[in-house]
């Protein structure tokens, strides 16, 4: 009976729905600056979760952020707090206590086998990531999310990119490389290069000369 009672209890307790379709979009700004502005797109789905913590990476210095309900479109009340700070509001989860975390209010609880999808848009400062090399720029970041896309300034071309990736025009011209992480839970570690392109040769005058 103490092992039927356990099985029971095993089928009724509710699993955590995990969800695979986090996105993250790279807009590269202009190369001296080392910046991008990122906007990173994903659902938290722990049941009962009030707050979606996201952490910023160690050695970027992060600006302009903000945070929007997807299903609303309103923004979400959010503040930078420590990796201690976030073990205390969720102490089941694994928090680096040194490190600096975007603690999201969400606006109601997240229901069984729910989710809440949040958008977050912040703007990284990162030599080590984002710099010039010669006549190129590079962008080089190791990517732990399923979906990505790196955005280049206006009038760059790819000259080279470590991963497979899917090149398409945006409609202001800026080209976007999309890719995937196929692995399982790892990085994808991606190095993009890429030049200006040459400066189109000016039309003549109508007179000729």
């Amino acid at each position: 009976m103490p092992l039927l009672l356990c099985l029971v209890a095993a089928v009724a307790a509710p699993a955590q729905f995990i969800s695979n379709d986090s996105y993250t979009r790279y807009e590269l700004l202009a190369p001296e600056s080392h910046q991008f502005k990122i906007y990173y797109e994903v659902t938290q789905t722990i049941p009962g979760a009030r707050y979606f913590f996201n952490p910023i990476r160690p050695g970027s210095e992060s600006t302009d952020e903000a945070v929007y309900d997807v299903a609303t479109g309103k923004p979400l009340k959010f503040e930078v707090v420590t990796g201690a700070q976030a073990k205390s509001d969720m102490p089941s989860e694994d928090f680096k206590p040194e490190d600096k975390y975007i603690k999201v209010f969400l606006a109601h609880p997240v229901p069984p086998r729910g989710e809440y999808r949040i958008r977050i848009d912040k703007t990284y400062k990162d030599a080590k990531s984002y710099y010039v090399e010669g006549d190129h720029i590079v962008f080089k970041r190791g990517l732990g999310i399923p979906r990505n896309s790196v955005v280049l300034p206006p009038g760059f071309e790819v000259t080279s990119c470590s991963v497979a990736t899917q090149v398409l025009q945006e409609p202001d011209g800026r080209l976007k490389l999309a890719f995937v992480n196929a692995g399982s839970g790892g990085q994808l570690e991606v190095a993009i290069t890429a030049r200006r392109l040459p400066a189109e040769p000016a039309k003549r005058e109508a007179s000729g000369r």
